[in-house]
């Protein structure tokens, strides 16, 4: 089942369902790479700022699409129940971390180079990711995010799994969801065209001439 045919697809449906924000001029977070530019239509929508917010899945032994767990750039770690399960034990985990670590510090000094992050205390934030599987990676970035005092954090996405999000639910104040689908497999299954976005895509998106 296809729902959305691109990922500007995907973010003007849900600059329309965000509509009821635009009175709070949010800051739109996108979690790269893939929904960085979302972000900046989104922002663009709904007249708020656009920026970035660093967190990486941490990987499952052999199988690096599927994510268990995920660390944000405070270094804090989710881990999933089923961690272990995957062939995780402490020594892989430790390592797991540094490598996703050590992206999200060259990502900060690429992405943000030339200014400094947007401040999301007391903001209504929005954090924006082109679709959940596990949720790991939006659960690091909602944690990430609390401790950082908005006023209102919102979570919002194209599609995921019911089961997923009933787990992000709690982090955060709203849920914007388009679909929940049953026979979830992967976010790409319901984009007609659903590219990798480069880190040059990504900075470009965010510069003054790309982004906003």
């Amino acid at each position: 089942m296809m729902l959305f045919a691109d990922r500007t697809d995907a973010a003007e449906k849900l600059a329309l369902a965000l509509e009821r924000y635009r009175s709070d001029t949010p800051l739109v977070l996108g979690i790269p790479r893939g929904a960085v530019p979302m972000a900046c239509l989104i922002a663009d929508r709904l007249g708020g700022e656009v920026d970035v917010v660093l967190v990486r899945k941490l990987r499952a032994p052999g199988r690096a699409e599927f994510a268990i767990g995920s660390v944000d750039e405070s270094g804090w770690t989710y881990l999933r129940d089923d961690a272990a399960e995957a062939g995780a034990d402490d020594a892989y985990i430790a390592s797991e971390k540094e490598i996703q670590h050590q992206t999200i510090r060259a990502r900060r000094i690429a992405y943000t180079a030339h200014r400094q992050s947007i401040d999301p205390r007391d903001r209504v934030v929005i954090v924006v990711d082109d679709g959940l599987a596990t949720g790991s990676t939006m659960i690091a970035a909602l944690h990430a995010l609390r401790k950082m005092r908005p006023e209102r954090l919102v979570c919002a996405v194209p599609v995921a799994p019911a089961e997923t999000i009933a787990l992000v639910r709690p982090l955060c104040d709203d849920v914007v969801c388009l679909a929940q689908p049953a026979n979830f497999l992967a976010v790409g299954q319901f984009y007609r065209n659903f590219p990798q976005v480069s880190d040059d895509e990504v900075i470009d998106s965010l510069s003054p001439r790309g982004g906003r």
